[in-house]
């Protein structure tokens, strides 16, 4: 196997939860409907508030990996949602089928071996690829730890 394929290999691994890195699928599996616009005293972020910004977040670092019309939003309030609690019974789910789909374009991208990991992307100011790829791998171990937080305090993981 080439250092391409190996390195690809390894981001994709940590896109995926591997490592330290926690797997989506299980940080948010089984989370009670009334616990989405739960916060415990001490937590700052309900968990959908967390869901939320991890796939703002990660949807405009993949938008703006691979497009220079990308337009970010608004920092820090664009990147959050407004309330605690989801606006209706279908949008987390929504959300969820989003933050999936967005991370899978980002592994497919990474995986495709004519997308040249070091290439700084044009319209940013030095990124590459992989740069990125690790940055979403990383926020969303991090966002998922904070549910993981809050998951604890409310009894609801037994991970």
């Amino acid at each position: 196997m080439s250092q391409d394929q190996q390195l690809r290999e390894h981001v994709l691994y940590l896109l995926r939860g591997g490592g330290a890195h926690l797997d989506f699928e299980k940080a948010f599996a089984g989370l009670a409907a009334e616990l989405r616009g739960a916060k415990p005293d001490g937590i700052p972020h309900t968990p959908w508030r967390l869901l939320e910004h991890m796939r703002i977040c990660q949807w405009d670092i993949l938008e703006n990996s691979i497009s220079a019309d990308q337009v970010s939003p608004d920092f820090p309030g664009g990147y959050w949602p407004d309330g605690d609690a989801p606006p209706s019974a279908t949008a987390w789910d929504e959300s969820v089928d989003m933050f999936r789909s967005d991370l899978k374009e980002m592994e497919d991208f990474v995986a495709n071996p004519s997308t040249d990991l070091f290439a700084k992307i044009r319209h940013c100011d030095g990124q590459t690829i992989v740069r990125e790829a690790l940055l979403i791998a990383d926020r969303n171990s991090y966002h998922m730890g904070q549910l993981i937080v809050f998951r604890r305090l409310r009894g609801a993981w037994d991970g």
